[in-house]
């Protein structure tokens, strides 16, 4: 079908002889006026194409008209209006286009002058794009608004119901409003808020109570968190309808008090490493085998608390970490080949000008130690070890100096003056000697110079402290045990004399040692893993327990201290301290402008009286101290367990409890400060040696 224009739209034509008077008359087109080799009669067979429709006014590029073809065949020698030419489709009947459509004049309408019925003078082309892309636009907004719609319907549905398939510490709320879900869970897991978190090692079990451990359940929060409020998140509107949504209750936890409490665990559970190191008693290289340690690992520890509180009643097992040494069997073997067995092959020449004096391993073979530093062993010389053993050996080359010391007689402190010597600087030859243990032959010596020796503690560095008076005293009792005398009485002599000055931290391991034989220590029963165990240095955390209350009474500043797994009853209850060597430490500070001089000793017990462990401590008078507790608080009742090892120490059954210990701190007879610890036991088990009967 074709379509034509409608007549009554065409307007008028002006008659080719009469000219608007607006307009004039167009001036004719012949062949000859057409560029060269160009003609008419070559564009086509005659008909003419639809093409271009221009409307009035509009402008087009010539590149984007469509090839038309004329309506008519020009005949040679007509003149042609070309302004005049038909157009027509090329499907209609020539008969169709008798009526020729031209411009109209200016005092007629245009086309888009016209009705709205004029956009029918425009024909349809078949790849019109535009028509497309609009109906396109269309389609994209209205999935736009659609999606935009939904996504403001689920935030607002977000706020009204719980997430599909979900969970809060396995009460089941999904799809409930958040007030359903919040009385839900408050009936399912509030009964458990003050529930004991169980933790085992081994035959080990552990009580931890919510209160003390810094555990609170925040049931608002634990609803908010699980979906119970509006959220813009895709994901949480996408939630409501799809998906797991396991959650677990919301906690406000005070970090310092858990850590507390996994402390507590960990002196129970916690085994030190032991390094590998050589010592030399007896002028013999003698190894010690590293040994893996054990440590709770507090982090895993922290997290399994909190994920057991409220939601289970199953023990939880103590999670921990193996601390490997620092250097292996093999490492250790090795030290032994390359450093000690060298170290102690033979005396070490010493040249001091023309003197040649020879230095016998017996000098310096008590200031010598190999041990772990940076990962490797590595030899180490004493030099205050070393200072009393060189000056003997080096007779002839000049005399010892002696350290100023303070001590006390007739209950006075009393300053002992230093004295000067001549002769070879401690520290020098510690760093001298080191290269030429491993030596031999003549490389086997060192050359040094003699020199005036001053003390390492001068009168005027002891006057200077300022320790005229006691400050503190402090005395524990013991029963009758000749480990106990021995023990205790070694530990005394070590850390009695000892001066701090201000600001320097006392430290019990680093000044007593590590509790061997050749240290002076024998064998007694000590608390290790929970329970009693035989070892060397049993007795001494009494020692310590007396320290630490001479510091707590004296104003010292308590840098660490660790009470007993479990309380024992013939110390002060939360004011008493344990040692370990490696692992755990006794260490106060001493805050203030004074010296303090530590002054120990011990009445040794016998079969039908008690020893008693005393401590003072000597300065100038800073504070006045008086203490305080809490009543005992989060008791804990002990289990049983038996232990078949040669090991095995049988023990009594001790309540565990919690309890605060107050320091008070006057001037002038004013408190000026209070400082607050609080010391945990954990409940003793009863320890039955021997294996566990059957039924039992």
């Amino acid at each position: 079908m074709t379509d034509k224009p409608d007549e009554d739209l065409t307007p008028d034509e002006p008659s080719e002889s009469e000219p608007t008077a607006a307009e004039p008359a167009p001036e004719t087109a012949s062949v000859d006026d057409e560029p060269a080799g160009s003609s008419l009669a070559d564009e086509g067979d005659g008909t003419v194409e639809p093409g271009l429709v221009v409307e009035h006014d509009e402008e087009i590029e010539l590149d984007d008209a469509p090839d038309v073809e004329p309506a008519y065949e020009l005949q040679p020698g007509d003149d042609t209006v070309l302004a005049e030419a038909a157009t027509t489709y090329d499907d209609a009947p020539d008969d169709d286009f008798d009526d020729v459509v031209v411009p109209p004049a200016e005092d007629e309408p245009a086309a888009h002058d016209a009705g709205d019925d004029s956009r029918d003078l425009r024909p349809p082309t078949n790849d019109d794009d535009g028509g497309s892309a609009h109906w396109g636009r269309r389609i994209l907004l209205g999935l736009v608004l659609v999606a935009g719609a939904l996504y403001v319907a689920g935030y607002f549905l977000t706020g009204s119901r719980m997430p599909a398939n979900a969970t809060i510490g396995g009460v089941d709320v999904s799809g409930m409003s958040p007030a359903d879900a919040r009385a839900a869970v408050d009936k399912a897991l509030t009964p458990h808020v003050d529930r004991e978190i169980v933790l085992t090692h081994g035959k080990t079990e552990f009580r931890v109570k919510p209160k003390a451990a810094g555990l609170a359940f925040d049931l608002d929060r634990t609803i908010s968190e699980a979906g119970g409020e509006r959220s813009w998140k895709p994901a949480d509107i996408a939630g409501l309808f799809f998906g797991d949504h396991p959650s677990d209750p919301a906690l406000d936890v005070d970090d310092a008090k858990l850590q507390s409490s996994i402390g507590t665990i960990g002196e129970a559970v916690n085994r030190e490493v032991v390094e590998a190191q050589i010592t030399f008693p007896d002028v013999k290289p003698k190894a010690r085998e590293p040994r893996a340690g054990r440590v709770i690992a507090r982090s895993d520890a922290a997290e399994a608390i909190r994920k057991a509180y409220l939601v289970s009643d199953e023990p939880v097992r103590v999670p921990t970490a193996v601390v490997e040494p620092a250097v292996d069997s093999a490492g250790l073997a090795d030290a032994m080949k390359t450093i000690a067995k060298p170290a102690v092959s033979g005396p070490i020449t010493i040249r001091v000008g023309d003197k040649k004096v020879a230095l016998p391993v017996t000098a310096y073979a008590p200031a010598l130690v190999v041990r772990v530093k940076d990962n490797a062993l590595r030899p180490f010389l004493d030099p205050k070890k070393l200072a009393g053993p060189l000056t003997d050996s080096t007779t002839g080359i000049g005399k010892k100096a002696v350290d100023a010391t303070v001590t006390i007689k007739n209950g006075k402190p009393v300053v002992m003056p230093g004295k000067e010597g001549v002769g070879l600087q401690p520290k020098e030859m510690a760093v001298k000697l080191l290269p030429a243990l491993t030596e031999s032959g003549s490389k086997r010596a060192v050359q040094v110079e003699a020199k005036v020796v001053e003390p390492l503690f001068t009168t005027a560095d002891a006057k200077a402290l300022k320790i005229k008076q006691k400050i503190s005293s402090f005395e524990t009792h013991f029963p009758y045990a000749e480990y106990r005398n021995t023990n205790q009485s070694r530990a005394a002599e070590l850390i009695d004399g000892t001066i701090l000055k201000p600001g320097e931290t006392f430290s019990f391991n680093n000044i007593v040692g590590e509790r061997t034989a050749a240290n002076g220590f024998v064998t007694g029963t000590v608390i290790n893993g929970g329970v009693f165990r035989e070892e060397l240095g049993g007795g001494v955390s009494q020692v310590a327990t007396t320290t630490y209350n001479a510091g707590f009474f004296g104003g010292m500043d308590d840098v660490e201290h660790h009470p007993h797994a479990f309380y024992i009853n013939r110390y002060p209850v939360g004011r008493e301290a344990t040692v370990y060597f490696g692992s755990l430490d006794l260490r106060f500070r001493n805050p203030t402008k004074y010296g303090v001089l530590v002054h120990a000793y011990v009445i040794k017990s016998t079969p039908s009286s008690p020893g008693t462990m005393h401590v003072e401590l000597w300065s100038t008078k800073v504070w006045d101290i008086k203490a305080g507790e809490s009543a005992r608080r989060n008791g804990r009742t002990p289990g049983k367990q038996y232990d078949d090892t040669d090991r095995c120490v049988p023990q009594d059954p001790i309540p565990g409890f919690d309890i605060d210990i107050y320091r008070y701190f006057y001037k002038g007879g004013k408190k000026v400060k209070t400082e607050t610890d609080t010391a945990t036991y954990q409940a003793a088990d009863h320890v039955i040696c021997g294996k566990k009967p059957k039924g039992d």
